[in-house]
């Protein structure tokens, strides 16, 4: 191969190199290949520009949070701000446990998927099944568990929290779950549109108790869990674990107030939002999901796919699976031109936010969880997204 390099200097003290090639088709492809290597960019480099957001917006003595970005089984970014633990000054770390706020109900969710394909209860039962004292006895007969875990149940979401607060404080998934029997009818016919609601998951936990005989938080740990290598990973059941995890704060009259178990109102109430992981643990937990070591592909598939009921009538278009958001308008607050279908849950309870967001069809996890309201948590969720679409991991192959 005749390959010889020419330097031409340039104002500056610039060299350009060119070389002369001989016309051999092969060469030419070779080197061609060689060149669009050596610009695609250095997601390392890339993701300079997420630490320094999050740098910014976390000082180092203040509550923070931990952020991961993995794209196949590698790990790209994990970074973690601030302190777990204000009175003790204990740091964040990739392995700190936080409340996943919402993010809890996919775990819920599958946790009733892994039931269905044991046999033990089915997605069609209607919830008269599993609670037959209902004031309207018809509201139970028309409600199925697909609808619960769906949120187009049209269940009325009839707790008094406010003027109740004291109660709601400690109350679990039974105390929350009681006020909806009380209702004398739906908000809508079931199927016809969604209405997010927490009531549904503190229901869809006590059948789980109901179909397995033991806690539901039992049930996970066994099931998902232990299969998932979440060894550290728990669930309230009652009180938040007292060690090893980030407590919650809000920015309140100048400053951090402590906003978790105790201060906010349904807290213990888990089904909708109990389960305490890290992000390095949340990634375990996404592997096994897409390697099925606790539920199997067509479950798995069908949680991840569109949930569109017959009678469908909303204003919008579907958007949700069964525990798992789908799409991209209800997690940027906008209609975005990634191109992809991203697969996710948010999670806001007390002073915890968190974001679980994967593009199955891309390999691509991207989690973050904080101990306080980030000032502009969508801006971050964006930022990242961005980098995915700069590093062309976004475009089909």
């Amino acid at each position: 191969m005749n390959i010889s390099p020419s330097y031409k200097s340039k104002p500056g003290n610039t060299k350009v190199i060119s070389f002369f090639i001989s016309p051999n088709p092969a060469i030419f492809l070779c080197i061609h290949l060689m060149l669009v290597s050596c610009a695609t960019k250095d997601p390392g480099n890339m993701m300079n520009k997420l630490d320094s957001m999050l740098a910014n917006e976390f000082r180092a003595n203040e509550p923070g949070g931990s952020v991961l970005v993995q794209k196949g089984e590698k790990i790209l970014f994990l970074k973690s701000y601030g302190l777990a633990d204000l009175e003790t000054g204990e740091k964040i770390t990739g392995k700190t446990l936080f409340n996943l706020g919402s993010v809890s109900k996919t775990f819920v969710s599958n946790g009733i998927l892994i039931l269905h394909e044991r046999g033990l209860l089915s997605l069609e039962d209607s919830i008269i099944k599993y609670f037959d004292d209902f004031k309207n006895r018809e509201i139970s007969r028309k409600v199925r568990i697909n609808h619960l875990l769906s949120h187009t149940s049209g269940l009325p979401d009839n707790r008094n929290v406010s003027e109740n607060f004291e109660f709601f404080l400690t109350a679990k998934d039974r105390e929350n779950f009681e006020p909806v029997k009380l209702a004398d009818g739906l908000n809508f016919e079931p199927g016809e549109r969604f209405e997010y609601s927490n009531p549904a998951y503190n229901g869809l936990a006590l059948i789980i108790e109901k179909a397995t005989d033991q806690p539901w938080q039992e049930f996970i740990r066994e099931n998902i869990f232990e299969p998932a290598g979440m060894i550290a990973s728990t669930i309230t059941n009652g009180a938040h674990p007292l060690e090893g995890v980030a407590h919650g704060y809000e920015f309140i009259n100048g400053r951090y107030v402590e906003s978790d178990y105790g201060e906010f109102p349904t807290f213990a109430a888990a089904g909708n939002g109990g389960v305490w992981s890290s992000v390095l643990e949340l990634a375990e937990y996404e592997k096994a999901i897409r390697g099925n070591k606790f539920l199997g592909s067509d479950l798995t598939d069908e949680s991840r796919s569109l949930f569109i009921p017959e009678n469908w009538a909303g204003p919008l278009k579907p958007f949700i699976g069964y525990g798992w958001f789908i799409g991209d308008e209800q997690l940027l607050g906008e209609k975005n031109d990634f191109g992809v279908r991203f697969v996710y849950h948010t999670g806001d309870q007390g002073g915890f936010r968190a974001f679980y967001i994967t593009v199955p069809g891309k390999d691509i996890l991207f989690i973050g969880l904080f101990n306080r309201p980030p000032e502009n948590l969508t801006g971050i969720i964006k930022t990242g997204i961005t980098i995915f679409q700069d590093n062309k991991w976004l475009d089909d192959l």
